[in-house]
């Protein structure tokens, strides 16, 4: 068996949870959560005043898979969660003990 965590854009959630399903995730668990990569954050306008938004929306969804599975769901959510641009999220395997 295998954890699976899957870090994506809050409106991309459906799609990858569906995906993760699909490919033989039993259960999924949801959470949400703040953070960046190499995108560094943005600029917020407030009040015409600029300030920098380091943390930026997440959701990270965590479910446990057989091993002949992990390919189908890492694919799958790969695919559910491309929007081409950076920032579209990160994905980590893991074994269970």
């Amino acid at each position: 068996m295998k954890r699976l965590t899957v870090i994506v854009k809050p409106f991309k959630v459906d799609a990858v949870a569906r995906a993760l399903l699909d490919a033989g995730a039993t259960s999924l668990t949801y959470t949400e959560a703040r953070g960046y990569g190499r995108q560094k954050g943005h600029l917020e306008l407030y009040r015409d005043e600029s300030r920098r938004v380091s943390f930026l929306p997440k959701v990270r969804l965590e479910c446990a898979i057989d091993d002949d599975a992990v390919d189908a769901a890492v694919s799958g959510a790969v695919t559910a969660a491309r929007t081409g641009r950076i920032g579209d999220g990160k994905i980590f395997v893991e074994d269970l003990a």
